[in-house]
């Protein structure tokens, strides 16, 4: 006979927002404005993305940035606003999605717009989105990434 050391999760006991799914396992929300309990990605994600976003850098010489965030109602304007504030901003690329207003805005420095010019960043954008469309937001990062990573070469 199968055991468990996990209890058995009991519904009524648990917090407003989360719900015991048909597989057993319990699925919740976040409220706004509540601080995380726990970060919103996996370590394997983190450790994916930040293991790309080197990769890239190096390759490239060009660095590469990530915001995920509330860009707010002009998904540009707010790209705009962040992109002078990230690092090394005038010798970077950088990828930033809105997830709630299903928006992706991606910005290159002066110094490396020849190089990670409008097409490249189109490449990055669409490469991105077959894995957004499907919920896998670190998919389609890295995707992104590393598309234009090799459109944009040493």
């Amino acid at each position: 006979m199968a055991s468990s050391k996990w209890p058995a999760v009991v519904e009524a006991d648990l917090p407003h927002g989360y719900a015991l799914t048909s597989s057993g396992r319990v699925s919740g929300v976040h409220e706004a404005g509540d601080v995380f309990k726990e970060a919103p990605f996996s370590d394997n994600e983190r450790l994916l993305m930040d293991n790309v976003l080197t990769e890239a850098t190096r390759a490239t010489k060009v660095r590469f940035n990530v915001f995920i965030g509330d860009l707010g109602s002009d998904t540009a304007a707010g790209a705009d606003a962040i992109f002078p504030e990230t690092p090394e901003a005038a010798h970077s690329v950088l990828i930033a999605v809105s997830p709630n207003d299903k928006a992706i805005e991606v910005r290159a420095g002066r110094e490396v717009a020849e190089r990670a010019n409008d097409r490249v960043c189109q490449l990055g954008v669409t490469a991105a989105l077959s894995s957004f469309r499907q919920g896998e937001l670190i998919d389609g990062l890295v995707a992104a990434v590393r598309v234009m990573a090799a459109a944009i070469g040493r």
